[in-house]
């Protein structure tokens, strides 16, 4: 069982054409940042590198990320609250073939924004990996209650971060970005579906 979710009219007031536009809207500004920053910031990006290893090690880490979600969704009350309220708001709405892009988008702009170019022009070192991972966390902030979810994308961003630092190559972090959304997009899916609307046990970043 999990809490309910709130009453509250604003809680579910986007359609699926608006979640789809506001998707895309926020991958072009964050890939936009992301240009700019290398235009002017002097910086150079993490590379893309289509090695062997970095394809298993992505979608391990993936799928690590949601187990580890699951596992504290089921330990944390405080998330689990969190975590209903975000991911009701936004995959409610969104029709199955839409996941794709929401693990796609999220997964290259992000990942490009704060693993490819941040990361580098912090230093590649672990203050850049704390702060860049912050940023990542802040990202999710969409009120107060929120703090949680938050707190556990910031957790998230530190584990792509530092496979970003431990690796060299950003395909890594992208790879298990996209497999933690998808996956964690389609458990829900499929949770509501079988519990008329009910829990959710994984984390989309």
């Amino acid at each position: 069982m999990t809490d309910p979710l709130p009453n509250d009219p604003e809680f579910e007031s986007l359609t699926r054409p608006q979640l789809l536009v506001a998707m895309g809207v926020t991958a072009i500004l964050l890939l936009v940042v992301a240009k700019l920053w290398l235009q002017f910031g002097a910086v150079s990006i993490l590379g893309v590198k289509w090695t062997n290893s970095a394809l298993p090690l992505g979608l391990a880490q993936g799928l690590g990320i949601t187990a580890a979600s699951s596992l504290v969704y089921r330990l944390w009350p405080a998330y689990r609250k969190s975590a209903d309220m975000y991911l009701a708001l936004v995959l409610k709405p969104l029709l199955w073939p839409d996941l794709i892009w929401l693990a796609l988008l999220p997964g290259l702009s992000e990942e490009l924004l704060f693993r490819g170019v941040m990361l580098p022009a912090l230093g590649l070192d672990i203050p850049a990996l704390v702060v860049s991972s912050l940023c990542f966390g802040i990202l999710h902030l969409s009120g107060l209650e929120q703090w949680p979810y938050v707190i556990w994308a910031t957790v998230v961003g530190l584990v792509l971060g530092y496979s970003a630092l431990a690796t060299g190559n950003l395909l890594v972090p992208i790879v298990a970005h996209i497999v933690t959304n998808l996956v964690s997009s389609c458990l829900w899916k499929l949770d509501s579906r079988n519990n008329g609307g009910g829990s959710q046990r994984s984390f989309k970043t």
